[in-house]
This record gives structure tokens, sequence and C-alpha cells, in this order.
């Protein structure tokens, strides 16, 4: 009987002997170092090893008999039982020969990494854990900055007790497995000095939609346990994996956690670990350079590829990672195959939408939403599980569960909830991905949802509205829809996507989509940099110390003001281009009115006043004017990022209200200054037609561009001439007048003439299906629809294109 075993001599078909995360260690050490992948060594204390301990105590009947007699429902009951059982295995002795196999491993380790008596992590594996059909995810403990045989003896004795903490044994009794069929080992292996670097998770795949083609980066400073239990939040890098493969800087998103606290290796004695302030400077800044990032990225790729290939079948992964803030290396301590959205059909969709239109004067806070679901509910809001219990106050089923911080412990109340709620908390803690797996939304890391939701509250959760999670008071109606993609029709017109929210662009790629027709770069202006352009670049100069200071707080994380808008919109434009990758993603330039910039952060300082802002300073009329030339230029040099460092060359860039042909050549000069040449690294530039000389000079406009996409909201106005917004006109307002039907068929054909494309990114076809099908029958290339309009589009679509071969076989017949 082997009581130890090399870590490296160990793979992927040991698992009945060293558990899933060992025998992945083990596999992954022989056969990915190779690769460039850096992974610590250590050793295995078998499940053979458990097992003999299990029999030298005589424990077995002891657990069966306490495990019976557990009231699953009964948190009390659970935590009575489980408390029970796992202070037997700390009673319990190491047989002799056990014992000294283990000091003996121990001793050669520390010998290998030229110590005495080296720091090791000490870490449970059960055979059921990381397995396909359920992760297991947290369910038995770790151990870190063991030093010493007797510290290490007793870390080996809680990791066997640790098989039945309470959430253990109310997960696995949801799972239906039985307790004594598994077992234990325990990986010890050499810590990576983390506490003075930096260490997280990392993902294949997006957690929240399952999107392939992106790598979730999480991280903190320190060791890496705050993390995970979601006591901090963390910074979170996606890198997209096809650009990576081809050797861009490919990180197309970076948000900057709240790290107000780091675990570190403790004074000594028992004390392994503990918590301490972060410094102010390691707050402000990520956690990870962007050439760790990448590096991760790239070993996490690897791994998947390597488990693909293995398995004969796509197996995403969960990854563990470290920077040893000694050597300044980076290494994998632990993977696992993703178990959720790896399994999930995208066949068929749910689409969650919320009825209430005002719901947005109810928000009582905001969060990371985790998941797509929504869930109401009276909120029951617990500080401590230990004083819920001896209070003797029942979660009822249905509540909405609102804590500073779920643990994985309150799984039993976690089932029960109809959504949670945490103050702390990122995307990839324990609690988000127990949830992730029962199917309950959860917003976590609001900050002050404990102290905004009063107990009895009634409270709705709204995880369906991108990665921001809404908390809105009382009940708030919202409609579940589901969809069969496999029935919807085939059809020959492009079918594109409007697509604002970067947040929901993973979402949005599983619809039937040949791309996005408009993505709009003032949405990600206003919710993502919320500054005014020129704000950020004269604020110094403008004596408002309160303006600088909003400013200062804004960029942190960013070398400078510029830097921030640029990488947090290339960053937006970024995101929404990966999403739907290699068609074409276009990004309409900046297309506020005075007003809406006037509303930004700053925007007082440099904007006019007008009479009529819907038809004065706005669109290209801007980009070369000597007041903002030098904030369009910025735009410019994100798009050149996105398309150029990223390798997201499926972003086109479109002009907006361009009232004449010499106003587009000035745009083009402009954009040149900035680096942005048409037809240079394949750019197309496409022309928004929504004013009348559009039309009419199309054949001129032409000769500039690649395509048109047609604003069919402007060009109903400005054809009808009323103001869309007058209450007093609305009734006139129309995209199926026949005045405005001329314009598209005079524009249609024009572009034909011209050889260039012709879509349509207006509000029309998404509204009126006869829209759609009249446009069909002109022959336009695309039709660019809200994503919830896309189901209804494609079957009017359908229809357009029968009638017109229908009509087609009738000439030829005749």
């Amino acid at each position: 009987m082997n009581f130890t075993l090399p870590l490296k001599s160990v793979g992927i078909n040991d698992i009945a002997n060293v558990g899933g995360k060992n025998a992945s260690l083990g596999e992954m050490l022989q056969n990915l170092t190779q690769l460039g992948v850096n992974i610590p060594d250590g050793f295995v204390v078998t499940v053979d090893a458990y097992r003999a301990y299990l029999n030298h105590n005589g424990l077995e009947q002891k657990i069966t008999d306490i495990i019976n007699t557990i009231n699953h429902d009964n948190i009390e009951s659970l935590r009575r039982g489980g408390m029970q059982v796992r202070q037997a295995f700390l009673n319990g002795k190491f047989p002799a020969d056990m014992r000294e196999d283990i000091i003996s491993r121990y001793e050669q380790l520390s010998a290998q990494y030229g110590q005495d008596i080296t720091d090791v992590a000490v870490r449970s594996s059960a055979t059921a854990e990381d397995l396909p059909d359920a992760s297991f995810a947290g369910q038995q403990e770790t151990y870190l900055n063991v030093r010493g045989p007797e510290m290490l003896m007793d870390s080996i004795r809680k990791c066997f007790a640790s098989l039945f903490t309470d959430r253990a044994i109310s997960y696995r009794e949801r799972f239906n497995y039985d307790l004594m069929q598994l077992g234990l080992s325990v990986c010890v292996q050499k810590m990576v000095r983390s506490d003075l670097g930096a260490s997280g998770v990392a993902f294949s795949i997006d957690t929240e939609s399952g999107f392939k083609d992106a790598v979730i980066i999480n991280g903190t400073v320190g060791l890496g346990e705050l993390l995970v239990q979601g006591a901090v939040s963390p910074d979170e890098f996606i890198v997209f994996k096809p650009a990576l493969k081809e050797g861009y800087n490919a990180i197309i998103e970076k948000k900057l956690g709240y790290k107000d606290k780091m675990m570190v290796y403790g004074e000594g004695g028992d004390e392994r670990v503990t918590i301490i302030p972060t410094e102010e400077k390691a707050r402000k800044r990520f956690c990870l350079t962007n050439e760790n990032v990448l590096k991760l990225a790239k070993w996490v790729v690897i791994i998947e590829d390597y488990y693909t290939k293995l398995r004969d079948k796509w197996t995403p992964m969960d990854v563990e990672w470290a920077i040893d803030g000694l050597t300044k290396e980076l290494f994998i301590v632990q993977a696992r195959p993703e178990t959720i959205h790896s399994r999930k059909e995208h066949n068929t969709i749910t689409e969650y939408s919320i009825d209430d239109a005002s719901r947005h004067e109810k928000v009582v806070t905001t969060g990371i939403a985790v998941g797509d679901k929504i869930g109401s509910g009276k909120a029951t809001i617990i500080y401590s599980l230990d004083k819920r219990v001896t209070e003797g106050h029942e979660f009822t089923p249905g509540d909405v569960l609102v804590t500073e911080m779920t643990d994985p412990d309150w799984e039993p109340i976690m089932k029960k909830a109809s959504a949670i709620i945490t103050n702390k908390g990122g995307r990839t803690c324990h609690a988000a991905i127990i949830a992730r797996e029962m199917g309950i939304p959860a917003i976590v890391g609001c900050g002050n949802a404990t102290e905004v939701i009063k107990e009895g509250m009634m409270v709705t959760a709204s995880c369906a509205e991108g990665d921001k999670g809404f908390i809105y008071e009382g009940e708030i109606p919202y409609t579940e829809t589901e969809y069969d993609l496999s029935l919807l029709p085939e059809v020959k017109t492009d079918i594109m996507l409007n697509v604002a929210s970067p947040g929901l662009a993973f979402r949005f790629s599983h619809l039937p989509n040949k791309g996005v027709g408009l993505a709009r770069e003032e949405f990600i202006i206003n919710n993502y940099i919320e500054v005014h352009p020129l704000a950020l670049m004269q604020h110094r100069d403008l004596n408002d110390r309160d303006l600088t200071d909003a400013i200062e707080k804004k960029i942190t994380g960013y070398a400078n003001e510029e830097d921030f808008f640029i990488e947090k919109l290339a960053d937006g434009i970024s995101k929404i281009a990966a999403s739907f990758y290699p068609h074409k993603t276009i990004v309409r330039f900046s297309d506020f009115k005075t007003n809406e910039y006037y509303n930004l952060l700053g925007g007082k300082y440099f904007e006019p006043e007008e009479e009529n802002p819907m038809i004065g300073w706005r669109g290209a009329s801007r980009y070369y004017s000597d007041a903002y030339k030098e904030a369009f230029g910025l735009e410019c040099r994100a798009i050149k990022k996105a398309r150029e460092e990223r390798g997201l060359k499926n972003v086109v860039v479109m002009v907006p209200f361009c009232r004449t042909v010499e106003e587009l050549i000035k745009v083009k000069e402009v954009m040149q200054e900035y680096g942005l040449v048409r037809g240079e690294h394949g750019l197309e530039l496409y022309l928004m037609a929504e004013i009348p000389s559009n039309i009419l000079m199309a054949a001129e406009f032409a000769e500039h561009i690649d395509g048109f996409s047609i604003g069919s909201n402007d060009l109903t106005q400005l054809t009808l001439g009323l103001d869309r917004d007058s209450s007093l006109v609305a009734h006139l307002y129309d995209e199926r007048n026949p005045a405005v039907k001329r314009m598209l068929e005079m524009l249609i054909s024009t572009a034909k003439k011209a050889g260039v494309k012709v879509g349509i990114c207006g509000q029309g076809p998404s509204d009126f299906p006869d829209f759609a099908q009249f446009l069909v029958g002109l022959g336009i290339d695309s039709i660019s629809v809200t994503p919830d309009s896309v189901i209804k589009t494609v079957n009017a679509i359908a229809s357009a294109e029968a009638l017109i071969n229908d009509k087609a076989e009738v000439l030829q017949a005749n």
C-alpha cells in the first residue's frame, strides 16, 4: 500500500487513488512543463492512506451512524452532525508507518528547494472532485504556509476531516453521492510566495454567458484565499483567445477591483496566515501586468487544448494561479474542468425582459451580476450564520438572502433563496460558483447591501441587464420567454444586431447573427467613462477642485487621463467586436448632442447652449472643428488600438450625421491624422444615411465609403420635418410613411449601382416586421435589429423572401 507518491508520478487515470485535483496537477507536471507552464512540485498522500486512517481509528461505522441522523433541511442538525464527524477525525492518530512515510517525503521536498523545513500548501483532493458532472468547488479545505512535520501532520488530519464539512455533506447529499464511497487524497505542494505577489483564478470560458472565446482572469494581491472566499472584489481581465493565438495583445477588458485587505504569512508559531490592510499603492494598481495577463492566458489556453485532446471533447478549464513576489515567476497551482457552461446547450435561449420602464427610479443598490436571471422576494438579512441559528430564525423558501459575504457553508440556506445579494465578493468566489450551479440569481460585491436594504423589504434582483446587477425596491414584473433557435427559418438577408452594452455582448453572441450593424460609442462613454473627453484632458486648467478630484479617482489604475479614455473606449469596442468575431462590428463614432455632452462630468465647461441640439453641433461637424478635434482624436486612437494592437480587424467605423460630401472628406483627413486610413489594415468606412442630403447625394458620398447604414430614426424626422421628441407631433412620426420609403428606395438603388453595401440599423425593422419585409423587397444587404427583436425579424424576413421567390417563380413560368 502506497501512502504517498511523487506528484509528477500520477496522472489523469489515477483519480481513484489521488483525487481529481492531484491527478490533474500530476498530468500537467508530466506533460505541460515542457510547453513552458510552471507548476510547483510536491507529493501526494493517497486515498489508500485516508482509508488506512479510517480503519486504524475505527471511524467508518461511527461516521455512517452520525450521517444517518442528520436532517439535511435543518441547519442546526447539519452543523451538529458535521461537527461530531470532524471531531472524530481530529481525535484520531496516524499509523506509525504512514507518519514516517509522509515526513520522509516532506524532508525530500524541502531538500529539493534547498531548505530544512520548506513552506507548503496542503490541499484536499476528493475522488469525486473536479469531475465533469459536478465541480465540488471549495468543499474541502486548503492550508497555506504549513511548515515542519507536526504542522504538516495536523493539516493532513484536518484535510481528512474536511471531507465532512457542513457544506460538503449538504452538497453531496443534493447530488446523491454516497458519502462513504468517496475517498480523500491530500496534495502537499511547494508554496508560491504569492503573499508577496498576487494570486487568483482564471477560466477558459466566460462563466456567465458560456462564451467560448474568452479567458476570464480574476486576481488580488497576496494569497488567494480572500478572493475565493469573496472577502475582496478582485481585479478582472478578459483576453480574446483567437487574437491571442495570432500573437496580438488581446486584453479586451480590464476592471480594477477593491482590494482593501490581503492575506499574508503569519508571524510564526501556529499563526500560518494573517490578514492585513493593503497598501494604498497596491490597491490603486492592477495586480497583474499586461505581460503576465497575456502569459497566463496563453497557459490557460494550452491547458484547455491539452485536456480537450485528452478527453476528445471540448473541455474548458478552471485554473488557479499565483505570482511569486520574490522571484516574480508565474505559476499554475491547480486546474480542473469547468462544469456548468461547458455542458449548456445554446440552441435554446431564455430571455428575461423587465416590463417596468420606470424601474431605475427604484434602484436600491447595484453589484456584479452572477447568471442572467431575475428573482424577487422578501429580504432576509443574515450577518452571521451562528447568530441566525441560535436565535432560532428560519430562512423561508423564496426569501432573498442579503449578507456581508455568502460562504458556501450556507449552501442549505442558499438553495432556498430566490436570489442572493452580498456586500463583498467577485464573480469567481465560491458563493458565485455555487449560486451559478443552483441556477439562482446572485448579485455580489454591492458594498452596502446590508445597509440600504431593510429587513423584510420586498426586492427584485435583476441579473438580466448586463454584467451589472440591479436591486430594485418592490416586486418588478418581468417576462420570461424561451426560444428554440433550431426552429428558426434560414434567411438570405444578413441579420445583424444593434448592441449598446459591452456587458451584454457575450450573451447576445449566441443569437443568430452576421455581426453588429450598430455599436454606439455614446453608451460606452456615458456608462464606462462618464467624463467629457475635453474635461479629461483640460480639467487642471479649469480651477475646479471637485472636478479634478472626481477625475483623478476615476482614472485610478491608468497611467493618465488620455490612457484612461482610450483604454476604456477600446475595451468596450473590443468586447463587442470579440463577441461577434469574425463578423463585422460597425462602430459609430460618438453622436452625442450638446445637451447630452453637457451632462457628462465637466461637460458644462465645453458645451454651448443650443436652441435645437437635435440638428445642431453633433456627429461629423464636431470631428474636424478646432474646439473638438482633439477629443475625436482619442476616439480614433481607441479604434486603432482595438483593431491593430488587439487584432479585432472586424471593427468597421461609421460617421454619423454628416451633412455634406465636403464634411466627409474633412473627417477622413482628421482620421488619417490620428492613424485611421480607409483601406489600411482592411479598415472599412461606412456612412450613416440619416439626412436627406445623404440620399440625394448618395452617388457622390459613395465614392468615399464602403457602405451606407440607414439611420431610420433621424431620416424620418428630417424627411417629415418633425421633432421626434415632441409629443405634439408624435402621431405623425412613422418610418413607413411613403416619403421615407421613397427615400429608402432611392438610396438602395443608388448604392447598388455604385457597388457599395447598404444596410439599416434604425429602430424601424425592430418595431415593425412589415417594414423589414419592405426593405427585403428592395434588396437591402443587411438588417440590424435590437437583440429582443431577432426572432420576430427573422420570421418576417423569411416570409418576405418566400414571397419574392414565389413571384419570381410565377414570372419564370409565364
